[in-house]
């Protein structure tokens, strides 16, 4: 194989891994957002899945740490702020918080749905770096406002909840922007996100401060979230998401994000008996829409940041 061939081969071989990779964070993304809404339906307390989503990876990992503290230890300390928040415990009690107002559709779309306005944002105002289209993003707030009326009754507690997702949305836009700082490896990013907010909730659940009913249900519901939120979403997802952001760029991961509504507007049927209103169903394709056009003028992957 000549020279030329391999120089090209290459850059492809990233962009197919990239794509892989943010189809199945689409995928784990749904199965998040279904799991969130369904924590009503469960004896399971918001804590108690907290404690299964990060304490279950944190096991998982443990053996792999020694190899990785002193990258770790390389990282500044926004990027790695950004991280910690942007997808650890503060994000996840903003979302369960509001998912206790919403469906599973309106979980997915507030937060990933929106994430491309936080990231488009958060890039102009740190590294200077244009966003999307602007015509993308428009679609896109549109899809996201058609989605909040398709609620039904816009009431104090839907607007409560939007407000809430909304703010997880941003907090996922600093977290999408803080691995693109940091330059870590996934595996490195996926601990960041793991350790601090497993001890977080460890603690507080060992202080009292949140009430507790894991050891008195259905062993079968614990497995469940156990799996979809420990392994499913904090190691499987977390990982992808970063392989993909690493090789796509950020922003371009963050529109594609916005897809997950569409994959949870239409699991929701079968699985939590959800009937989704016609706007929501507008709401969901003018996301999709919006992420198409958002992306068609993205000419490729960001260069990641230099760790400091």
């Amino acid at each position: 194989m000549s020279l030329a061939s391999t120089t090209l081969a290459r850059p492809m071989s990233n962009s197919m891994l990239g794509w892989a990779a943010m189809c199945a964070a689409l995928v784990t993304w749904a199965g998040f957002s279904l799991s969130m809404r369904g924590i009503g339906a469960s004896a399971l307390t918001p804590s108690d899945v907290a404690l299964l989503r990060f304490a279950v990876p944190a096991l998982i990992l443990l053996p792999l740490v020694p190899a990785r503290l002193r990258e770790l230890k390389s990282v500044r300390l926004a990027p790695a702020l950004m991280i910690v928040m942007g997808a650890g415990l503060p994000f996840f009690g903003l979302v369960a918080a509001g998912g206790r107002f919403t469906s599973a559709a309106h979980v997915s779309a507030l937060v990933a749905g929106t994430a491309p306005l936080a990231v488009a944002i958060l890039a102009r105002v740190l590294t200077g770096q244009r966003g999307a289209s602007l015509p993308g993003l428009a679609t896109i707030v549109l899809g996201i406002a058609l989605l909040v009326l398709g609620l039904g009754v816009v009431d104090g507690r839907v607007i409560a909840g939007a407000a809430l997702l909304l703010a997880a949305s941003f907090l996922w836009g600093t977290y999408t922007m803080g691995m693109r700082l940091a330059a870590v490896t996934p595996m490195t990013c996926l601990m960041l996100v793991t350790y601090p907010s497993a001890i977080a909730i460890a603690l507080l659940k060992a202080s009292g401060v949140f009430e507790s009913h894991l050891g008195s249900i259905d062993p079968h519901q614990v497995l469940v979230f156990a799996g979809v939120q420990g392994i499913g979403t904090g190691i499987v997802s977390t990982l992808v998401y970063a392989i993909a952001v690493r090789h796509l760029g950020a922003l371009r991961c963050a529109t594609m994000g916005a897809l997950a509504p569409v994959l949870v507007t239409g699991a929701a049927i079968p699985l939590l008996g959800e009937q989704p209103t016609l706007l929501t169903i507008v709401g969901v394709v003018a996301v999709a829409l919006g992420v198409a056009m958002a992306n068609t003028r993205r000419a490729g992957p960001s260069r990641p940041a230099r760790a400091g």
